[in-house]
């Protein structure tokens, strides 16, 4: 659903939710969530890494953002356009690479 028009009232589905359609809702099926409750406090890395597994592919890492607009979205924040999170994704995965000082 397009973020501007989300209702937290109704939250009943999971195209209910911000940036999920059909498909978006479908992979998190797949990765058994059913319901937009089942979101909150999960790990959006880690729905991204198990929706990989599930369909033996390397998804577009773009899915990182839209998992981490509908988790935090579940949690409290506000309803984002997922490439409200793109540069927080990119930073992160950024830091990864970095060898570790010692």
């Amino acid at each position: 659903m397009n973020p501007a028009k989300v209702d937290r009232a109704r939250l009943h589905r999971l195209e209910d939710l911000p940036n999920i359609g059909k498909a978006c809702a479908a992979d998190l099926r797949l990765i058994g969530i059913t319901t937009p409750a089942q979101l909150t406090g999960r790990d959006p890395y880690e729905l991204y890494d198990l929706l990989c597994v599930a369909t033996a592919t390397r998804q577009d890492p773009c899915m990182i953002d839209v998992f981490v607009s509908i988790v935090r979205f579940m949690d409290g924040g506000p309803s984002q356009p997922w490439w409200a999170y793109t540069a927080e994704r990119k930073a992160r995965q950024a830091a990864q690479r970095q060898p570790s000082a010692r």
